[in-house]
Parts: structure tokens; C-alpha cells; sequence
């Protein structure tokens, strides 16, 4: 299997259907949404090619040179694509929650929420920049010192927003997640790409190195919260409304 078969199976399909069950939804009141997903996309694309491309020089991770089209840099054309469908696979499984979830948006304030929500992120991000000292903990390092940071910067800006939206933020994380899990184990199984044993700590959940299902967990971390927060970026009333509008397009389309 190579890598575009890969998109065409596994990725492309489900956001495929998404977006058909979701297409009367964004109009008018949903320009922000349909915003979103494009700039968060755009957002991801920009901050992962650096990163992603320094994974493949450093030989942390590799590809089969026959399952891919080419390469830019040192990096597959084909990541760089999923480096934007990922986002969009993940907005779209969101979009579809918000219209179906009647969880209470109330917001309460919490300086103590945020301070722990900040003293997570902080020792997350330095264990990663230490954990970069150890070759067996270079790749898991890497992610932590990547990704940490901005979560932090999000759960300081929004810890309050996104405990109010919990279920939604859960399921929004872990669904996606546990797909992406699934089928990166397939692509591994298959060749399509390889993880390096040297800079990996060997520890596996469910066959897949701890360190890819932890960066497809950061990730969606990144992509749902991100979404949330800019959703709800002028007033919290601004997702009551894309709710609202959703529900209304789907019972006149129903009629």
C-alpha cells in the first residue's frame, strides 16, 4: 500500500462523510466555522513542516521510498497533506458534536484552574526538553517540547471554556484519536513508514509506539481546543448560536 492509498482509504473517506452530513449546515452564522477549519489546516501546516522535516533528517522516523510520490525537503508530499487533513478530519468531528450536544456552555471563572491547567503544561514542556538528553526518549521529548507550550498557552486563555464544554472537548479528543491510533498502526504494519528504535523508548500501547499515539493525542489537543477557542474568541454566545443555526438548517432541510 503506499501512502496516497493510505489518504484514499483511511483519512479522505470519513472526512468525505462529514462534511456531506454537515453540508446545509454552515451558512451565515456559521462564516466563523467554516473559517476555522481552513486557518487551523493553514496553522498546523506552518508550524509542523519545520518540526517533521528535522523527525526525518534526524532518522527518527522513516518511509518507504516506493510508497510515496515524492518528497519536499526531506519530508514525503503526502505528510504534508495529511498535515492538513488531520485538522479537518478533526474540526469536521466536531462540528458534528456541537450540533448534537446539549452540554451547558456556562462558563465560570477559575484563577485556580488556570494556574494548574499552566503548572501541567509547564512540567510537561520541560520533561520533554529534558527527556531530548536520551536518544531512547528523543522522539517522545521532541513531541512534549513541540506540542506542550501551545497547549499551555490554550489552557491558560480557556481553561474555564473548555472544562464548561467538557464532554464535547472529550469526545472531540478521543474519538478521532483512537481512529488515528488504528490506522497509523496500519500504516506501520505495512511498511508505509517506520518508527526508529533507536530514539523511541519501546514502550507500545496496543502495538504502536507510545510516542505516535501520544502525538496523535497532542495533536487533537491542539486541533479541538484551538477550535473551541476561536469559536468562542468574541463571545461565549457565538457557539450557542452556531448550534442554534445548525439544528434549524437540519429540521428545514428535513422538511
Amino acid at each position: 500500500m503506499s501512502y496516497f492509498t493510505f489518504h484514499l482509504i483511511f483519512v479522505v473517506p470519513p472526512i468525505l462523510l462529514l462534511a456531506w452530513l454537515q453540508r446545509q449546515s454552515f451558512t451565515n452564522e456559521g462564516r466563523r466555522a467554516r473559517l476555522a477549519l481552513p486557518l487551523i489546516a493553514l496553522i498546523a501546516f506552518v508550524y509542523t513542516t519545520p518540526w517533521d522535516n528535522y523527525l526525518v533528517w534526524r532518522g527518527i522516523w522513516e518511509y518507504g521510498i516506493s510508497r510515496v510520490v515524492g518528497t519536499i525537503g526531506y519530508v514525503p508530499v503526502e505528510e504534508y497533506l495529511f498535515f492538513m487533513l488531520q485538522p479537518i478530519l478533526t474540526g469536521l468531528w466536531l462540528y458534528w458534536l456541537l450540533a448534537r450536544d446539549n452540554e451547558s456552555l456556562q462558563q465560570k471563572s477559575s484563577s485556580i484552574l488556570r494556574v494548574l491547567m499552566l503548572i501541567v503544561g509547564g512540567t510537561l514542556s520541560v520533561a520533554g526538553f529534558l527527556m531530548l538528553r536520551s536518544p531512547s526518549t528523543l522522539y517522545l521529548g521532541l513531541i512534549l517540547a513541540w506540542a506542550a507550550p501551545i497547549l499551555s498557552l490554550q489552557w491558560v486563555i480557556g481553561a474555564a471554556t473548555l472544562w464548561g464544554m467538557k464532554r464535547i472537548w472529550l469526545m472531540g479528543v478521543l474519538v478521532p484519536t483512537v481512529y488515528l491510533w488504528v490506522i497509523d498502526r496500519i500504516a506501520i504494519a505495512n511498511g508505509i513508514w517506520q518508527i526508529s528504535d533507536t530514539y523511541t523508548t519501546g514502550l507500545q500501547l496496543f502495538g504502536l509506539p507510545i510516542e505516535e499515539a501520544t502525538f496523535f493525542l497532542v495533536t487533537n489537543l491542539l486541533v479541538v481546543q484551538g477550535l473551541i477557542l476561536f469559536l468562542l474568541l468574541e463571545t461565549p454566545q457565538q457557539i450557542v448560536k452556531l448550534i442554534e443555526h445548525i439544528d434549524k438548517s437540519r429540521l428545514l432541510n428535513d422538511r
